[in-house]
């Protein structure tokens, strides 16, 4: 396995795809999970994320431009919450070849407001029945499904099967699923170093303030961790702490004392 570093996503191809897109090529690393694409300056449209070994769709910064995400032939099973905040403008989200297993699990992509088109073929969810329903009823603004288009037939025939005691015990039990895989995710979160409910992705004010950080670092340990938190695009719990001591660590040196003046920048 290949860890995906700045230094993997510099040297990987980047080009003009035939959609006219810009692109990213990570395909085939074997790379186990997605971090350090702060690195890539928010710069692509598409990034190709395919033949790896990803188990889950998450950690990914803010990054406003991208538009497509290209993840077949990995072993996906979850989608980690807060993908809206992290690509607001995702249109089209490829997932073929993996093992999202239920409903539920798609919960997160139907937050995101321009997704457009999303492909789940050779995934067990896309077996699950009344499965094209269930998508045409909760992903309003989804065009093409399996590379199928979603008709206004299809929208009448779902909001009619959603209305019947069944349905709406179908999405009652979906409902239920996806608490579970919600607490079930906080819990995991909560238990690894660095990570918790405070954590989140980074905005553009955030990004900007790291940047302003790292120009005002006194020490090469400063900026190695100011950088490796714009890189990964997520904010830690100690966020601004981190930052709050590297501006009082700046004045400090300014007024030639490290006292209780330096704590009001």
């Amino acid at each position: 396995m290949v860890k995906l570093t700045p230094e993997l996503i510099n040297q990987s191809m980047q080009f003009i795809n035939p959609c006219r897109e810009r692109e990213l090529d990570l395909r085939g690393y074997k790379i186990p999970q997605i971090e350090n694409l702060g690195a890539t300056l928010d710069q692509f449209d598409t990034i190709d994320l395919s033949d790896n070994d990803l188990r889950k769709l998450d950690g990914l910064p803010f990054l406003p431009r991208l538009k497509c995400l290209l993840l077949n032939n990995n072993r996906i099973l979850r989608i980690g919450d807060g993908l809206h905040e992290a690509v607001p403008n995702l249109s089209s989200v490829i997932l073929t070849g993996n093992n999202i297993q239920d409903l539920s699990d798609l919960e997160p992509l139907a937050l995101l407001p321009r997704l457009e088109t999303l492909c789940l073929l050779v995934n067990p969810v896309s077996t699950k029945s009344y499965y094209r329903e269930y998508m045409a009823f909760k992903f309003p603004h989804l065009r093409l499904l399996d590379f199928r288009k979603i008709k206004r037939k299809d929208r009448s025939e779902a909001q009619e099967y959603f209305r019947t005691k069944q349905g709406k015990d179908m999405l009652k039990e979906v409902a239920k699923k996806s608490k579970l895989n919600a607490s079930a995710a906080a819990a995991e979160a909560g238990g690894k170093p660095g990570v918790g409910s405070a954590a989140r992705v980074a905005n553009p004010e955030d990004l900007q303030r790291i940047r302003d950080a790292i120009k005002r670092a006194n020490s090469l340990q400063e900026v190695e961790r100011l950088s490796r938190i714009l890189q990964s695009g997520q904010l830690p719990e100690n966020f601004e702490l981190e930052i709050n001591q590297n501006g009082a660590s700046q004045n400090g040196n300014a007024t030639g004392g490290s006292g209780v003046e330096s704590m009001d920048y």
